[in-house]
């Protein structure tokens, strides 16, 4: 399979082993087409399932070796169900990756489902039996309820509708913060708070609220919604986009910081004057979507959006090579200029999304800079995958598949690439 993209790049470069700049719409599309049913896919399915122990079992080094049985997490579970639900009613899903979809589905209401107190638990023991990591995290949360959401949409079972409503209300009694908006992080196992001196798994007390956290309940919310038209979620989806919109923007700045005070507060000091960008394109294109699950124009928000996207693209982008380093201090050219996997994934939906609102030909530069960035350097074409980050010196770094990486980002935005292609509304506007 890969001598067949190596076949059709070395075609398309005349023998050259680097994507030239000038690309067509057409050939984007066929890229993206193929990375995804000949790279991405296979990549991660059938290998990650574990059909002894249940679920997924990532633990790939830097060349996709297998590095021996490892705990299992709800991000890393949920994100792998969400993606094999989508994948499943997507023109490339087929009937087995449903099935796969409701093998991880089996493994998250069995084995990650406390059964005592409801919610997930962070991590278990790689067969499912034991929990190692028993607190209650938002973030792992909301992955648990955007896989279950998604999953329900796609296979028409009430099972995970079931579960994601319960989750749902689980959050609503126990971890929304109706006072001052959003969400408190986390808690013990039995939802109850934690201690003040306690450090939870996302590296932050319990007096702190982050703008990750809140961007993918924000995600998960949005699909939830899409899922089950509850009036309670319609409500907290418009909240979470009030929080992302404005509590954790930096207006001063045009970009935003992940650390605040439970009123919502950013916290000071050089430490926490920093930009991801990542996040930040991530927290445009979601926006958007959250827009489109209410019925709300996204136009209103067109300002913001490009306000974000933009400051990533003047501090963060690689105009040379294309795609987006990692963080950077503010107003200030990017200082860390490591090229994280997620980062070029966000980037390449993020600009599409805006070339398709805005017909803004530096959208569409930005989206085939960094595609060509991706095909060149981020994808390993002899053992499949995206290295986990490329350093300054070209060098691959990191896992192929952990707890925290799976196909979900890069998966997601190849999938919603192709989607924004085929549908002509962003190539129609291309000479």
């Amino acid at each position: 399979m890969r001598k067949v993209i190596m076949a059709f790049l070395l075609g398309l470069l005349g023998g050259s082993t680097e994507l030239s700049g000038a690309v067509s719409k057409g050939e984007e599309f066929q890229l993206l087409e193929r990375m995804l049913n000949e790279d991405i896919v296979p990549f991660w399915y059938p290998e990650m399932a574990d059909r002894e122990a249940g679920g997924f079992s990532f633990n790939h080094g830097k060349d996709g070796e297998w590095k021996g049985q490892a705990p299992k997490g709800i991000v890393s579970q949920a994100r792998m169900v969400w993606f094999l639900a989508r994948l499943s009613r997507s023109p490339y899903g087929k009937p087995e990756h449903l099935a796969a979809a409701m093998h991880g589905f089996e493994f998250l209401q069995k084995s990650l489902w406390d059964q005592e107190f409801g919610g997930f638990f962070w991590t278990v023991s790689h067969d499912g039996q034991t929990p190692i990591q028993a607190a209650k995290h938002l973030y792992g949360q909301a992955f648990g309820l955007y896989a279950l959401s998604e999953l329900a949409a796609s296979s028409g079972d009430d099972a995970p509708l079931r579960l994601a409503t319960e989750l749902f209300a689980l959050l609503e009694r126990h971890a929304h913060d109706e006072r001052r908006g959003g969400y408190l992080e986390f808690f013990e196992r039995d939802w109850s708070l934690p201690s003040a001196g306690t450090v939870g798994y996302m590296g932050v007390a319990p007096n702190i609220k982050l703008m990750n956290t809140h961007l993918h309940l924000m995600e998960a919310v949005t699909t939830f919604y899409r899922v089950s038209e509850d009036p309670v979620a319609k409500e907290r989806l418009v909240e979470l986009m009030n929080i992302q919109s404005n509590s954790v923007v930096r207006k001063s700045i045009g970009a935003c910081t992940d650390k605040y005070t439970l009123d919502w507060n950013p916290l000071s000091g050089r430490e926490f004057s920093v930009v991801s960008y990542g996040h930040d394109i991530e927290n445009a294109w979601l926006l958007m979507d959250a827009c489109e699950a209410l019925g709300t124009p996204k136009q209103p928000f067109l300002d913001l959006y490009r306000t974000l996207f933009d400051y990533s693209l003047t501090y963060g982008f690689d105009h040379g090579k294309g795609g987006f380093f990692s963080t950077g201090p503010f107003k200030t050219k990017a200082v860390d200029l490591k090229k994280h996997w997620w980062v070029q994934a966000e980037g390449l939906i993020s600009a599409l999304m805006l070339f398709q609102m805005t017909g803004d030909a530096r959208y569409w530069e930005a989206f085939r800079k960094t595609l060509r960035w991706v095909v060149n350097y981020q994808t390993d074409r002899k053992a499949g995958g995206w290295y986990g980050v490329i350093l300054p010196d070209g060098r691959a770094q990191g896992d192929k598949a952990n707890i925290w990486k799976t196909p979900y980002h890069n998966g997601r935005a190849v999938l919603e690439c192709l989607r924004i292609l085929q549908s002509g509304l962003a190539g129609d506007q291309i000479e």
